[in-house]
């Protein structure tokens, strides 16, 4: 039924158990597994009194965080092919964590997008948001929710 599955990671404890749960039924179909974590870009204060941090320190920060995001899906894509799936890891950057999943998943020809929920409720959710949510809310791709 699948043959290309996107799963979104962020590498959090319930994110690994969506991997867990994706990788399986990648095996159960015989499908391929596409690992994804999107790294945000440094945020920038542009606000009066904020504090100035140097476009080197920026880079660093930045860099270390790609090399982070590149070891959580080469992590993924060594369970899935422990498990004889064929997997590739992707990383990319973007504050638009939602935006660049659908893309992504557009642009590997995903015809499924395994990811978890964290469930946060009330505050948190307001102020933190809800990228699952707006996964499902935009995406032409099924999407299957773990928590």
């Amino acid at each position: 039924m699948y043959q290309r599955i996107l799963i979104a990671t962020d590498g959090s404890t319930l994110s690994r158990k969506a991997v867990g749960s994706g990788i399986k039924l990648a095996a159960l179909m015989g499908a391929q597994v596409v690992a994804l974590k999107v790294v945000p870009r440094y945020p920038v204060s542009y606000f009066e009194g904020g504090m100035t941090v140097s476009a080197k320190d920026v880079a660093k920060v930045e860099k270390q965080w790609a090399e982070a995001a590149l070891a959580v899906v080469e992590d993924v894509k060594v369970s899935a092919e422990a498990k004889g799936v064929k997997a590739k890891a992707v990383i990319t950057t973007s504050d638009l964590i939602s935006e660049s999943i659908i893309a992504t998943a557009k642009k590997h020809k995903c015809d499924l997008i395994v990811m978890a929920s964290h469930g946060r409720r009330g505050l948190k959710r307001l102020l933190l948001g809800s990228e699952t949510v707006q996964v499902l809310t935009h995406s032409h791709v099924p999407v299957l929710v773990l928590r």
